[in-house]
Order: structure tokens, then C-alpha cells, then sequence
């Protein structure tokens, strides 16, 4: 019994290690910066209490705007992306579950291929599909007529966010669909077979037997997916470098500026600490949407 118990004990430690040295300690550091003035190229110039947050939230500062821009730019990215995320993802999942046997790990294979593709490459590729002047698309819309002058992919709102959203499902949609596929997977048949011998056709499978035997994992999917859009940086960077303007910059880019241009290590701190408090209200706020559904049901 100590034998397993020393064994048990190896297995946890590195866990722990990497766990106290990647998040833990950084994470407390994070919210002692937030509370100091913190320069890159001076250290730390100071305890200032929470003027950091009220620089940010309350002023009319730079910093305010920066944050109020960014966190608006990274909530119209993550109401655009997430319905074809999630939604999107689980319509593939479906049509995967009723292909034959013989096809199934070719298109399983082929939807999820993309997410193995590094963003740096997407973003190379929607670039050349996507570009106002000589872009692939352009090019195929004026030679069949459809456009007389090239669409500003790339360059003009709302085009842009088109464009990103576009590169950002093709990239992404394949992990969410593995995940239903795999829930849709451990669904007994037998529910199937005998909701067919009642004559119950597609729509009513899907509501009655699909979506409540897949639920936790439907909501598993929306929760890491509006937290991983909100942690969005790669797609704008490399594709629309924030622009036009500063309407494509997300928060992590605003907090990065004010970090690597402005030297305030303080306030990008600070900045950082509340888009945590944002991402975790946002999965309490559903998480007790979708048990306040439960109770009702």
C-alpha cells in the first residue's frame, strides 16, 4: 500500500512542479505587477494600489481607450466565431455520423487536417485568398462577372472581420467536430432502432435522443470556444496586423502594446488581470444559465 502510495506520489509531482512554475507563481506575480508601477527597462518604481485599474477603467486615459477597443473588438470576434464553432462543428459531426464505415475516417481525417496547420501558415494562405488587390477570390469573382471592382478583403470594414472569421473557422471548426463525433460515438443504438420502429424521422432522433445525450459535451465546446476566441492574437496579427485602423485589435494586442510600446508592465498587468475576470464571468454567467435550463426541464 506505501508502494502505491509513493508511486501515486511520483506522478503528481511533476504535475505540480510545472503547475506551480507555468501558472501559479506567474499568475501571483501578474497581480503583484498590477498593483505597482512597473517599468521593462526600470523594475519595479513603486506601490500604487489599485490606480493601475482606475487608469484603466475609470479615466479618460490611453489606457482606457486601449481597453474598451480591444475588449470590444474581442467580443465582435467571439459573436461572430462561435455560432460556427459550435454550431458549424456539430452539423459536420452529424453528417460524419451518418456517412458508411468505409468514408468516414477519410472525411474525419480531412475536416480535422486543418487544425494541424500552425496559424502562421493560415494566415499566409487567407492572405493570398483574401487580398483586395490580386487575391485569389477577386480574381474568380471578376472573371466570372459576379463583381465589378475588387471587395477590400483585407483593408475595409466589414469585410475584414469576414475574412477573419472565415480563416478562423476553417482552422479551428475540426477540434470541435472530433468532440462530437467521439460524443456522438457513445450513443446507444438500440435508442435509434427503436425510435425508428415508432417511425421517428431525423428531427425528432436529434431532439429527443442526440442533444440530450450530448449536452455536457455541447456545452463543454461553447465554454472552450468563446475562451478560445477571446484569447484571440495569431489571425489578426499576422492577417490584418489590427487594422483598418485599430478595429481589428484584440485585447491581447492592446495589452502587448501597452506592455512592449509604452514600457507600463503595471498597467498591461492590470489589463491582463481584467480580461481573466471577463473570460471567468462569462463561463460562471453560462454555466449557471445551462443549470437554471436543467432544473427546468
Amino acid at each position: 500500500m506505501k508502494k502505491r502510495k509513493g508511486a501515486a506520489v511520483l506522478f503528481i509531482i511533476p504535475f505540480l512542479l510545472f503547475f506551480l512554475l507555468f501558472w501559479l507563481i506567474p499568475f501571483v506575480y501578474g497581480i503583484v505587477m498590477s498593483v505597482t508601477k512597473y517599468s521593462l527597462i526600470q523594475g519595479n518604481k513603486g506601490f500604487v494600489g489599485f490606480a493601475n485599474y482606475i487608469k484603466i477603467l475609470f479615466s479618460s486615459s490611453m489606457y482606457h481607450k486601449s481597453f474598451i477597443q480591444g475588449l470590444s473588438n474581442t467580443v465582435i470576434f467571439v459573436v461572430l466565431t462561435t455560432p460556427f464553432l459550435v454550431f458549424g462543428s456539430l452539423f459536420l459531426a452529424l453528417l460524419l455520423d451518418r456517412l458508411p464505415e468505409r468514408l468516414k475516417g477519410i472525411f474525419r481525417t480531412i475536416y480535422f487536417a486543418s487544425y494541424s496547420v500552425s496559424v502562421t501558415a493560415v494566415a499566409a494562405v487567407f492572405v493570398w485568398l483574401m487580398k483586395g488587390n490580386g487575391g485569389y477570390f477577386n480574381n474568380m469573382l471578376l472573371s466570372m462577372g459576379i463583381i465589378k471592382s475588387p471587395i477590400p478583403w483585407m483593408e475595409q470594414q466589414p469585410f475584414v472581420w469576414v475574412a477573419l472569421t472565415v480563416a478562423t473557422v476553417w482552422w479551428t471548426i475540426g477540434y470541435n467536430m472530433m468532440l462530437f463525433v467521439n460524443a456522438l460515438n457513445e450513443i446507444d443504438t438500440n435508442l435509434y432502432e427503436a425510435s425508428a420502429m415508432d417511425g421517428a424521422g431525423f428531427w425528432v432522433q436529434l431532439r429527443y435522443i442526440i442533444l440530450p445525450n450530448i449536452k455536457n459535451v455541447f456545452f463543454f465546446v461553447l465554454m472552450t470556444t468563446i475562451i478560445a476566441s477571446f484569447n484571440v492574437y495569431g489571425q489578426p496579427r499576422l492577417m490584418t496586423k489590427g487594422g483598418p485602423g485599430e478595429t481589428t485589435k484584440p485585447l491581447i494586442m492592446m495589452i502587448t502594446s501597452t506592455i512592449m510600446d509604452r514600457n507600463d508592465l503595471g498597467v498591461g498587468s492590470a489589463m491582463t488581470i481584467l480580461m481573466g475576470v471577463v473570460i471567468i464571468l462569462c463561463s460562471v454567467g453560462q454555466y449557471y444559465l445551462t443549470k437554471e435550463k436543467d432544473k427546468l426541464k
